[in-house]
């Protein structure tokens, strides 16, 4: 029997999903006022971050199985940061504190200095209609 290898793992999940923070933050930072667009985009980054968080356990798990823990723990403690600032995105988009969303968009801009995206990229707008689904329970 041959080895079951699956193409969407949470590692390039992740991949992808720091390449479309990246991009929302961009056009983020370009929007003077907040309009639907800007409410979408820094709900995209919020849920896109829950996301990543949520995938770090799935993501060291092969490794703890391995007995590989100090490398699961470096791991697990360089991604720590998505979590906390993906609560902390949620709550300020909802509550539209805008001056809580520039300052979390500028501490994930800096955690996800080295992802490149691009400039002939496919990833669209991943972004639209965030805001909605942020709000659904």
């Amino acid at each position: 029997m041959s080895r079951v290898i699956n193409p969407e793992s949470t590692g390039k999940e992740r991949t992808q999903l720091s390449k479309g923070i990246v991009l929302a933050i961009r056009e983020l930072a370009k929007t003077a006022s907040p309009d639907a667009e800007t409410r979408d985009l820094a709900a995209f980054i919020a849920l896109a971050l829950e996301s990543i968080a949520a995938g770090i356990d799935t993501s060291v798990t092969a490794w703890e199985k391995r007995d590989y823990w100090v490398k699961a723990d470096k791991f697990r403690m360089e991604w720590q940061w998505a979590g906390y600032y993906a609560d902390k995105m949620r709550q300020a988009v909802l509550a539209e504190d805008w001056a809580t969303v520039a300052l979390t968009m500028s501490q994930t801009a800096q955690k996800l200095a080295k992802v490149e995206v691009a400039a002939g990229h496919r990833l669209g707008k991943p972004w639209v209609g965030a805001y909605a689904r942020l709000k659904q329970p």
